[in-house]
């Protein structure tokens, strides 16, 4: 089948470059001419484990390319893969969303199968199929009718091409059985459930199941803060919930609270969306509340043990939201560095793969080792913010020697509090004593 994927983040690269391992014809666009340019010398624009080496595999089945309306006339499924970053108001915004589907509507000499697969708000698909109806500007004013599907995704960032080929479910949202047939044979291959519903049915999972999958992590973040204030082990509490089936073990780990691109986005858009139905969310409002929260009582504890951060030197282990991504967007990293700064802390970091893109943020506020033993060297505290597999396997013996104190802030319950302090770290956790 001959597939263009408009937009070339995270969820567009990825999902073009699967389309073409399942065997199809796959044109992959987007306006940036340094990233296209990147993509056809054989790079790749971001981290993702597997990507690179996919998409040089499926070298005679993808073309990257800046013409729209090319990539739009010789396909027969046009997907939209487009940003919809969040505005001042919180809610998404569409406008690209929006140019692509005119771009759609004028390019195209005959109908389309339009498949929205950016996140977007519930009620969106109309939107664009308002813009793609009669909205053609090279067909002498003949009318072309498209199809419009909404088709959400689920990747995780640092295991986005897993996830793609070995999918939970894949909703298809549609009310017409030509397009659901389409996308059927789309999706054949990878002999997964599929889920067949309307279009808004299909909006509303997306945002919803992220905003649940946050909801759970705040809550168990707000149970670590109950168990410091009691001496329960959140470890135990968190085992002990998870092994029922109705709650299961994911998303259980206490922590200084979700970060990326995401979380942050949709919950807020899902406020905004219902908040605009005349519906007041106060559930993820708390939510946030308590992400927002668990950055700020991580630094009131550097900041209680270490008694004043002025002038003391502070390790950061991570900078990426979550492992296995560069991706800094919300990253909890950014607000604790903030803090630490504006206590006039300094502050060294390393991360495996985020510190280009942490430059292009905090900028030369903080240093930048080469190793993650460079961070250690002569600081008062550590703070480990990214669960790094490196991280998890470092030398403890020798990152104590390097450091000039042994305060150990560990964000993501990473180390034993028992062993930690029995090699003689003052060792402090989430929600652990």
């Amino acid at each position: 089948m001959n597939i263009a994927v408009i937009g070339t983040g995270y969820v567009g690269l990825v999902a073009g470059t699967c389309f073409a391992e399942l065997g199809h014809d796959v044109i992959c666009v987007d306006i940036d001419k340094e990233k296209i340019k990147i993509l056809n010398e054989g790079k790749v624009p971001i981290y993702e484990p597997g990507l690179e080496e996919l998409i040089a595999k499926n070298k005679g089945k993808i073309v990257f390319t800046t013409d729209f309306d090319d990539a739009v006339r010789k396909s027969t499924v046009v997907f939209i893969a487009v940003g919809t970053p969040p505005k001042a108001s919180g809610g998404a915004d569409l406008s690209f969303v929006e140019n692509v589907a005119r771009g759609i509507a004028a390019a195209a000499k005959k109908p389309k199968i339009v498949v929205e697969k950016s996140t977007v708000p519930v009620q969106t698909c109309e939107r664009i199929i308002q813009v793609l109806d009669c909205n053609d500007g090279d067909n002498n004013g003949k009318c072309i009718k498209h199809i419009v599907v909404s088709n959400p995704e689920f990747l995780r960032e640092g295991s986005a091409v897993k996830d793609f080929l070995n999918p939970d479910r894949i909703v298809i949202g549609s009310n017409d059985e030509n397009a659901r047939k389409t996308m059927e044979e789309l999706y054949a291959p990878l002999k997964a459930e599929m889920v067949f519903t309307d279009i808004k049915s299909a909006e509303l999972i997306k945002h919803a199941s992220n905003s649940f999958l946050a909801t759970k992590i705040s809550f168990i973040n707000a149970v670590a803060n109950v168990c410091e204030k009691t001496g329960a082990d959140i470890a135990m509490v968190a085992k002990g919930m998870g092994l029922d089936k109705r709650i299961g073990p994911s998303f259980l780990n206490a922590g200084i609270g979700y970060g990326g691109f995401c979380f942050p986005k949709d919950v807020e858009a899902f406020i905004r969306i219902s908040e605009k139905n005349g519906y007041k969310f106060k559930i993820l409002e708390e939510v946030q509340a308590v992400n927002k929260f668990q950055k700020e009582n991580f630094v009131k504890t550097i900041e209680d043990a270490l008694w004043n951060l002025n002038g003391k030197t502070i390790g950061v282990f991570g900078l990426a939201f979550k492992p296995n991504t560069d991706d800094m967007r919300f990253a909890p990293s950014i607000d604790i560095i903030n803090a630490l700064l504006k206590e006039g802390a300094k502050v060294k970091a390393f991360d495996p793969e985020a510190m280009e893109r942490a430059k292009a943020i905090l900028g030369d506020k903080i240093e930048y080792c080469k190793d993650m033993y460079a961070v250690s060297e002569g600081v008062d505290a550590v703070l480990f913010l990214t669960e790094w597999k490196q991280f998890v396997e470092i030398d403890l013996d020798k990152l104590k020697k390097l450091m000039k104190d042994v305060f150990v802030f560990d964000g993501r319950n990473i180390f034993d509090p028992i062993a930690m302090r029995a090699k003689g770290f003052k060792y402090e956790s989430i929600g652990r004593l």
